[in-house]
């Protein structure tokens, strides 16, 4: 008895090991479909669905009459091609409003969960189920006739950063749809003494691009409860190619907010808009519920030793965009958003994360599409990767990427000071030996004779191929705001004293070379009353306040001034490294904390001949040696007038505490 209990235990475990075994050695050993059809082609004859699935022995599809809840109105096998690794199935008829899901049993793994396929398009309320949907019906009036604002180059480009929500639920707002997409698509909208709110607001500022944060749908929220009003910038993804169900009128119908989103694109391309998407494929939310892991198991995510997931992203995994997969599922992904909801762009969540290869590939792949189409990121990971350091989409290897930009936290953070350490101070509060960083995000970080990258704070080498691989910025979404920060490093400092270096830390931003970037409502000292990372704290701490619009209408119109002056003379926004180097020109000062450069001899095809700008982040004024000429005013004493009020002949030039002065010479 006891010899055949030992018989039946070995047979119990021989058999156990013999179906865990891995049906590939490696993951570069599972077959790759060159096909672009994965997931749901709809007629209404038939529709066919594919999934990707090499481990998969069996796989179902379950099709319902509702997303959530309920049984299958039909579960259906699906047949195998095993030279590709797809799962396909046709069924006949109409199939329209249908929801369905998958379910694959995978060699080593048992049945996996049910789940949407990663390429959903369309999915009912909270991304369980995946929707059958005609595309063209959600197509909003007029969508065919769609056009891309004229866009002559990326260094014309000015980026606005927001998010959905933040931009309408403020009962000042005067927006009906708060919250929602149709929100950011209503016009004349204003506050209750007249000012202009949400898209009106955004157009009267000139910038050129809105950059939305993430706006696919997420895992975060629940989309049945909404009057719970719960908070999140949606850096959590659940369904990539589907828009967040939270922020349209009918988080039931899968319809309804893909139309919406297309309405809300369709009236910012009206109003002289690009739109650019926040997208966040370095990592899913939830690993072993996500709907990579119910396909093809570990296959989309990175390993480290013993099999544990890596976790660069910090949110518990990390995806392999340097598997042939996962590198085709960003690419196609992309072009996706780009063909049918014509986005204009994107910005990359830790796009260090992405290898080069992969990262390259979507950028010229949109460019085929349209050459207009603009793509930067994030040059960093949040921890490290078991992908080599040389094959990063980081910001050292930016020289490496075509044409893709880079947030400079160089220029950032020497501009207002160490972004993690709240009270500390940049060069426009009194910091020292933060000059060469900030000249470095002035050149728009390419090599330039007269910027000693040996002093830079980060970078001891230029990494910038052209200045429109540089993203200039003193702050968005994630720290504080700008306002906030410079309360909290300056608490000795007056109201006028706060708004001055506010000023001059924008006009860094947008008269430096390279490509500025502003977080919505930080033209009216935007505040989120001290917290930094607001990423689900409530409407209360993240929403804009529209009355400051008024309460700081003098700092909007500065703003708008900035924009104005950045616009209007390109030689502000070269767009050519060896055009800088020709054309800027560093003036030697003895002070510290002093910035002054010349744009000589009408750069870039600028009506002005020469231009001083000149940066002081002292808390005394300066005199400063300038070239001698007649020199006109245009912006001095945190006012810009581009007409110019009065002149200056030299030798010297007095730049006020905590201020900038710009001269030019026709």
């Amino acid at each position: 008895m006891k010899y055949l209990v030992t018989t039946t235990s070995f047979l119990l475990f021989f058999m156990t090991q013999l179906i865990a075994q891995p049906k590939y050695a490696s993951f570069d050993d599972y077959p790759v479909y060159e096909g672009n059809d994965l997931g749901l082609t709809y007629s209404p004859q038939r529709s066919t669905f594919k999934i990707w699935s090499p481990l998969g022995t069996t796989a179902k599809i379950n099709l319902y009459k509702v997303g959530t809840g309920g049984e299958p109105a039909l579960s259906q096998n699906m047949d195998k091609d095993e030279a590709t690794g797809v799962f396909f199935v046709t069924l006949e008829g109409d199939l329209e409003g249908m929801f369905y899901t998958f379910q694959v049993n995978a060699s080593g793994y048992g049945w996996l969960e049910e789940s949407p396929d990663p390429y959903a398009i369309a999915t009912g309320v909270n991304g369980k189920r995946a929707m059958i949907v005609d595309l063209a019906k959600t197509n909003p009036a007029g969508w065919e006739n769609d056009k891309r604002p004229q866009l002559n180059g990326y260094a014309d480009i000015i980026l606005y950063e927001l998010h959905l929500r933040d931009i309408s639920v403020d009962s000042a707002s005067g927006i009906q749809h708060k919250g929602k997409f149709l929100g950011l698509a209503e016009t004349n909208t204003q506050t209750p003494d007249s000012l202009a709110t949400g898209l009106g607001h955004i157009v009267e500022m000139g910038v050129t691009h809105v950059h939305l944060l993430p706006s696919f749908d997420f895992k975060s929220i629940d989309e049945s409860k909404l009057n719970q009003n719960k908070y999140n910038w949606g850096y959590d993804p659940q369904n990539y190619n589907v828009p967040e169900g939270s922020y349209s009128t009918d988080p039931f119908d899968g319809r309804v907010r893909i139309k919406e989103f297309k309405q809300m694109v369709k009236t910012l391309h009206d109003n002289g808009l690009r739109v650019i998407m926040d997208v966040v494929y370095n990592h899913t939310f939830d690993t072993d519920h996500s709907v990579f892991n119910q396909i093809a198991p570990k296959y989309y995510y990175r390993q480290g030793p013993h099999g544990i997931y890596s976790n660069a992203s910090g949110c518990g995994n990390e995806t392999a965009s340097e598997r042939p997969m996962m590198r085709k599922y960003m690419l196609e992904s992309m072009l996706y958003w780009a063909k049918e909801y014509h986005v204009d762009g994107f910005r990359v969540d830790l796009m260090g994360i992405h290898d080069l290869k992969t990262m390259n590939l979507v950028a010229d792949e949109l460019r085929k599409l349209d050459p207009t189409l603009f793509v930067y990121g994030e040059g960093w990971t949040a921890g490290d990767s078991p992908l080599d350091v040389k094959e990063r989409a980081v910001k050292a290897n930016a020289h490496l990427l075509n044409n893709v930009a880079v947030f400079s936290d160089e220029f950032r953070d020497g501009v207002k000071g160490h972004v993690f350490t709240p009270t500390a101070r940049g060069f426009i509060n009194g910091q020292p030996d933060l000059e060469e960083s900030v000249k470095l995000g002035i050149v728009g970080a390419i090599a330039h004779p007269q910027v000693d990258n040996k002093l830079v704070n980060y970078s001891q080498d230029a990494w910038a191929k052209s200045p429109t691989q540089c993203i200039n910025y003193v702050s968005c979404h994630d720290n504080h705001t700008l306002w906030d920060r410079l309360k909290l490093s300056n608490p000795m400092a007056t109201e006028e004293e706060l708004v001055l270096m506010d000023k001059t830390a924008q006009t860094l931003v947008m008269t430096s070379q390279g490509i500025p970037f502003l977080h919505a409502g930080e033209e009216f000292a935007r505040t989120k009353y001290g917290v930094e990372n607001s990423f689900e704290s409530p409407d209360s701490i993240n929403m804009i306040r529209w009355e400051r619009k008024a309460a700081h209408a003098d700092l909007v119109e500065y703003y708008k001034k900035l924009i104005q002056l950045r616009k209007e003379h390109p030689a502000f926004r070269m767009g050519n490294a060896d055009s800088i180097r020709a054309h800027l020109e560093f003036l030697k000062t003895p002070f510290e904390n002093v910035i002054a450069y010349m744009l000589k001899d009408h750069a870039n095809g600028d009506s002005w001949g020469r231009i001083l700008v000149l940066f002081n982040g002292n808390k005394v004024g300066k005199a400063v040696d300038i070239p001698s000429g007649e020199w006109n005013i245009i912006c001095q004493d945190g006012i810009i007038k581009l007409d110019g009020m009065g002149t200056v002949t030299g030798p010297r030039a007095m730049v006020a505490p905590f201020a900038a002065l710009i001269l030019v010479e026709e």
